[in-house]
């Protein structure tokens, strides 16, 4: 049984889209048409995407330029795209108005550094699908290809640096818990599914998402990792919060080692405050846990548990509970987000299932360990 990370592909190698770049150039610069003067005179040079960081919705960078006043004006943004759903999707849904909204509120309501949202397209005839603009941010971003934790700015910096970087990550959390949770503004970001919990309906929507991402297969561990969440459910859940949902350092700009911009908030919910914690916690565990697999060292030092539930703590003066049952839930989640990146690869003939299906988890052996105990040790 080989556990071993596998970098014959490299992510930034796997195909994401069929979408051409040349054609979605010529349709924004059209659409903008429609958001500027009719003197503007707006075009677009190029768009591209990002190759170190983003496996879900598309991500396009494009500059833009435009007559204002009779003077030139200039602004480089972002598009987020709805995937085509022929593209083999991350998610089986996309919701690109509530992420404009959230964005929005947060940019009004939060110390969060969120980029400004210009505008909101639902209409898919201009792209192919839904889409909204947003300012482009500045700031550097520790990568996801290879991991920030194979050599980077990340394991450049000091031990103080590190820290500084580990803090203020740890404190976007602190401030965005901060929000009232339960303003109808927000409702949007509850699941309509079954359950007495905001945490139950958590679990029944990751539940619903394992069925639509397995289709034919089955994937034991993460069966197993369901059934051990189950068994060992908390006893209390613990305050509401508004959850980022996918809060790790990769989805932040950094300004030195303080976050700029807060980026990608499309898994966003109601939930506790743990789904936050022990999400920024365990996928700095799965990189560095993919980094050992590699013979190299990473960065064993950065992001420990006890430590950022430490800071945490300290930032809001509230106690985390259960932040095993969280860590393992986000391995679980985590899990299945792999297995659906895989399935692309296999729908864009750059991979194949192996006869060991959850082989393509790297981190099952983690898992495993949770499951059985013996990772707590």
């Amino acid at each position: 049984m080989s556990h071993e990370f596998d970098a014959e592909l490299a992510p930034e190698d796997l195909k994401k889209t069929t979408r051409d770049p040349e054609a979605l150039r010529a349709a924004l610069e059209g659409w903008l048409v429609t958001k500027f003067p009719a003197d503007a005179k707006p075009s677009v040079a190029e768009v591209s995407s990002p190759s170190e960081t983003g496996m879900s919705s598309e991500t396009l960078l494009f500059d833009a330029q435009w007559e204002e006043g009779g003077k030139p004006a200039a602004q480089s943004f972002v598009a987020r795209v709805e995937p085509d759903p022929n593209d083999c999707p991350v998610f089986p849904l996309y919701d690109l108005e509530g992420q404009f909204k959230l964005l929005a509120y947060l940019r009004e309501h939060s110390r969060i550094p969120v980029p400004v949202v210009r505008w909101l397209e639902l209409d898919p005839s201009h792209l192919g699908a839904p889409f909204f603009v947003m300012e482009r941010a500045e700031g550097r971003v520790p990568p996801d290809v290879l991991p920030y934790t194979f050599g980077s700015w990340v394991t450049e910096a000091t031990p103080d640096e590190r820290r500084q970087l580990q803090d203020s990550s740890v404190g976007i959390l602190a401030d965005l818990h901060e929000i009232d949770a339960s303003v109808p503004a927000l409702d949007f970001l509850e699941f309509d599914l079954p359950g007495a919990t905001p945490l139950e309906r958590h679990f029944e929507n990751q539940r619903r998402y394992y069925q639509w991402m397995r289709g034919d297969r089955r994937h034991p561990i993460i069966e197993q990792t369901f059934a051990w969440l189950e068994t060992n459910w908390p006893s209390e859940e613990g305050e509401t919060v508004v959850s980022w949902g996918d809060s790790r350092i990769g989805n932040v700009m950094y300004d030195g080692f303080t976050p700029s911009a807060v980026l990608d908030w499309e898994m966003a919910a109601r939930g506790p405050r743990e789904l936050d914690v022990g999400w920024m916690i365990f996928l700095h565990c799965f990189f560095q846990e993919i980094t050992t697999m590699a013979g190299q060292p990473g960065l064993a030092d950065f992001m420990q548990p006890a430590e950022v539930v430490a800071t945490y703590e300290a930032r809001t003066g509230k106690a985390l509970k259960n932040i095993d049952w969280f860590q393992v839930y986000a391995g679980l989640r985590h899990g299945i987000v792999m297995a659906r990146v895989h399935a692309r690869s296999v729908h864009f003939g750059q991979g194949e299932w192996p006869d060991d299906i959850d082989s393509v988890i790297y981190h099952r052996p983690t898992l495993e360990r949770m499951i059985d105990g013996s990772w707590w040790k």
